[in-house]
């Protein structure tokens, strides 16, 4: 079958936009394709700099003809009805329509439409200009003097030629051919700027790559960055250095080139005196080259590789000289900016963040940074860190973001700050905090281990998430743009994986009601504030301080007045002395109680939201998210790492045969109670009697749950959750004993009664490991 091979020639497409354009031109072309009936076999699409290929091959050569029945209107329909049908299914007249017999609704027209396949050929060639019309690049420019007329093309940069071939691959193909804003489609393209400019032709595509790389184009960037990477590591070994491999600058890199030529260059000894990661980010941010490192000792060597677009007549001297240069002024910067950020203490830094609003309900940064020391040092018992260095740490982890270095290089934001404090004496485990109490930023990024480092972690996150939630500016969807999902599973990571106990909803109360505190500040102020937040409730208060003080000197009856009193330092003075401060003293207590409701509930959804973020965490690990909403229903789960024990013991029961059968008892226990509760409209959450007890069955399973109960009480106690699904397995025989010989809905009220509180227990008894309910079979 025919192939298509396409090529958009055009001048330089930035790098970032190369991959994904080249996915985009696929999936527009492919989904085209299978929309108009040609189902092909296989599409690969290729960026370069300067072109975006596409092959796409096993194409039919004409599209399938089509049938279709149109139904009309009935035999005997008035006349515009039938003109309509007959207009609308390309019908002469109603001769060349068929009669469907239906003896229910009677007869009516149909009409036989045939729509025969055109050539593959002629239906590219039509959808083919709209795809590169429409394309969907980020950015778009127009160019030229055409650019002046309305509907002129908009492409990432001026669009210079259209290679559109289909065909045999044993035959001569042909040119599909369309015209794009004068740009006529056809079978000529040009190989590399400067060491191929000139155009040649190509037939299809194992011609169309032989050619390109013959003209010095490397089509598949995934060629040319093993291309990058084999060359960098073969220049770097030959003189005994390592290549400090660069993920992300290599994708980039291999965009900026058709023809990779590595090339080794060098800068002074002297820039080594810079820490590793800026001299790496300076080189890389401004020249897009690798470093290398000394492999005896780990530290970078004073070289760096480029890759040149060109195969030099001088071996690429001058193109390393050049960069050489740009690197040597750019080093030099870096160094300056390290010098003089030396110069200045982290702490002597901070009344600067008094003027930057870290958010406008969420208050300045150095108010956070108040809020993150105070919220750290609470923490700090729990994990076992010292209390002086982790508010010593929490104090100092976000000054770096004030340095030039940072300012220049943001994602070296908590690393210098580590430099800094180091080199300012602070102590070890200070210093660490202040980069890795941003970790982890990512499933794959470290665990901060310092009990300091884990404690300022978990008080930046938590401060974050607790603040979000406060203000309602929590994830929805795919949008989160405070990074709150990121930050759950970075408290969650921090827990697991360093085995903390930690009650979040302590913690997350204690960060709320520190926030909600008052603040020292006038009587006055403190009134108006609390007016301001809720006027209605300070009428009230007002009104009753009233009575309760039975004043009735003229201005105090009026709220108003009183307010304009309060607010004029003037007038206050005729305030009844002590009169003020009770009402501010009423109206704090009222807004606290307010608070502390609302703070309740922030904590429940925050938690909420935790068990979500567990789930992901825990699937990605290959447990079963209803096993986590089964613990998480029980009151009290708020201790990460035992949900995750609990977790984990419930799926070893559930895999054995006790466990199946048991959950399969408490389901059946439970569908029995909703639906006799939902009929009777009462819960049958009771003690049964004893004394009600018709059956041997009934007696032995509610000897059964008493025993399991205690024993897995005991056993939850312990934390050993092994052991408490053991005693849950000891219902077993006695749960399938009592379906099999038991009928719950008896004839005797009582005893129906009874025995459906009895099923309540078995409900209650299960509950002291997990909420079966929540199971899935």
């Amino acid at each position: 079958m025919p192939d298509l091979l396409l090529e958009l020639f055009s001048e330089e497409i930035p790098a970032r936009m190369q991959g994904k354009a080249a996915d985009d031109l696929k999936r527009l072309v492919t989904d085209k394709l299978v929309a108009e009936g040609l189902v092909y076999e296989g599409a690969k699409a290729f960026a370069t700099p300067r072109r975006l290929t596409l092959t796409v091959h096993g194409i039919p050569a004409r599209q399938p003809d089509l049938k279709d029945e149109r139904k009309g209107p009935k035999v005997g329909a008035p006349e515009a009805a039938v003109q309509g049908f007959l207009k609308a299914a390309g019908l002469a007249s109603l001769d060349e329509a068929k009669i469907q017999k239906d003896p229910k609704k009677g007869d009516f027209y149909v009409a036989l439409i045939e729509k025969p396949g055109k050539p593959a050929i002629d239906v590219i060639a039509e959808f083919l200009p709209v795809i590169v019309r429409t394309f969907p690049w980020p950015k778009s420019m127009r160019w030229g003097e055409r650019s002046r007329k309305p509907g002129a093309l908009q492409w990432v940069r001026p669009l210079h030629s259209i290679i559109a071939t289909f065909g045999m691959e044993t035959e001569e193909p042909d040119v599909v051919h369309f015209n794009v804003d004068g740009i006529e489609a056809g079978q000529t393209t040009r190989g590399h700027r400067f060491m191929a400019p000139d155009a040649f032709s190509v037939r299809r595509f194992e011609d169309y790559e032989a050619k390109l790389f013959a003209a010095k184009v490397v089509l598949d960037s995934a060629r040319r960055k093993d291309i990058i990477l084999a060359d960098a590591k073969t220049l770097a070994q030959a003189q005994n250095y390592e290549l400090v491999e660069d993920q992300g600058l290599l994708d980039e890199v291999s965009g900026l080139v058709e023809w990779p030529v590595a090339l080794m260059g060098s800068f002074d000894q002297d820039f080594l005196s810079i820490p590793d990661e800026v001299i790496r980010a300076t080189i890389r941010a401004n020249q897009k080259c690798f470093v290398v490192a000394d492999p005896a000792t780990g530290k970078l060597a004073n070289k760096f590789i480029l890759t040149a677009n060109i195969e030099a007549s001088d071996g690429g001297a001058a193109i390393t000289a050049g960069n050489e240069r740009v690197i040597r002024a750019r080093l030099s910067d870096a160094k300056f900016f390290y010098e003089t950020d030396l110069k200045t203490k982290l702490e002597d830094r901070l009344p600067k963040f008094d003027q930057i609003v870290f958010h406008e309900k969420l208050g300045t940064q150095a108010e956070r940074i108040a809020r993150i020391e105070r919220l750290a040092a609470e923490i700090a018992p729990l994990v076992g860190a010292d209390v002086e260095k982790t508010k010593r740490a929490a104090k100092l982890c976000k000054a770096d973001l004030l340095t030039e270095v940072v300012g220049e290089f943001p994602e070296l934001q908590g690393l210098m700050g580590k430099y800094y404090a180091l080199a300012q004496g602070e102590d070890a485990s200070v210093a660490a905090a202040c980069e890795e109490h941003y970790k982890p930023q990512g499933p794959a990024d470290r665990v901060p281990t310092d009990p300091v480092s884990i404690a300022v972690a978990l008080a930046d996150k938590l401060d974050t998430l607790v603040g979000f939630w406060a203000i309602d500016e929590k994830p929805t969807g795919s949008k989160d743009p405070y990074a709150l999902r990121r930050a759950a599973l970075g408290v969650i990571r921090l827990i697991l994986e360093n085995q903390i106990r930690l009650k979040l909803a302590d913690v997350i109360l204690v960060r709320r009601m520190d926030e909600l505190e008052i603040q020292d500040r006038s009587v006055y102020e403190s009134i108006l504030s609390s007016v301001k937040r809720n006027h209605e409730i300070a009428k009230e208060v007002f009104a009753d301080l009233i009575a309760v003080e039975k004043l009735s000197a003229e201005g105090l009856m009026n709220f108003d007045v009183f307010l304009e009193m309060a607010a004029d330092p003037n007038l206050a003075v005729n305030i009844p002395e002590g009169f003020a401060e009770k009402l501010a003293s009423m109206m704090a207590e009222r807004n606290m109680r307010s608070e502390y409701r609302y703070t309740t509930t922030l904590a429940d959804n925050l938690l909420s939201f935790f068990a979500d973020r567990l789930k992901v965490q825990l699937r990605d690990q290959g447990a079963r998210h209803d096993l986590v909403d089964a613990v998480f229903a029980l009151e009290g789960q708020d201790d990460i790492l035992m949900i995750v024990r609990r977790v984990e013991a419930l799926a070893a029961f559930l895999a054995t045969d006790d466990g199946k059968n048991l959950l399969a008892g408490t389901k059946r226990a439970a569908n029995i109670l909703r639906i006799e509760e939902k009929k009777d409209g009462r819960a049958y959450d009771g003690v049964p009697d004893a004394s009600l007890y018709a059956q041997d069955e009934e007696k032995t399973l509610a000897a059964a749950i008493d025993r399991a109960k205690a024993e897995a009480g005991a056993a939850v106690a312990k934390e050993d959750f092994a052991a408490a699904m053991t005693a849950m397995a000891g219902l077993r025989p006695a749960v399938d004993a009592f379906f099999d010989k038991v009928t719950v809905n008896a004839d005797d009220k009582a005893v129906r009664e009874n025995r459906l509180k009895l099923l309540n227990e078995i409900r209650a008894a299960t509950r002291a490991v997990a909420d079966f309910s929540k199971i899935q079979d």
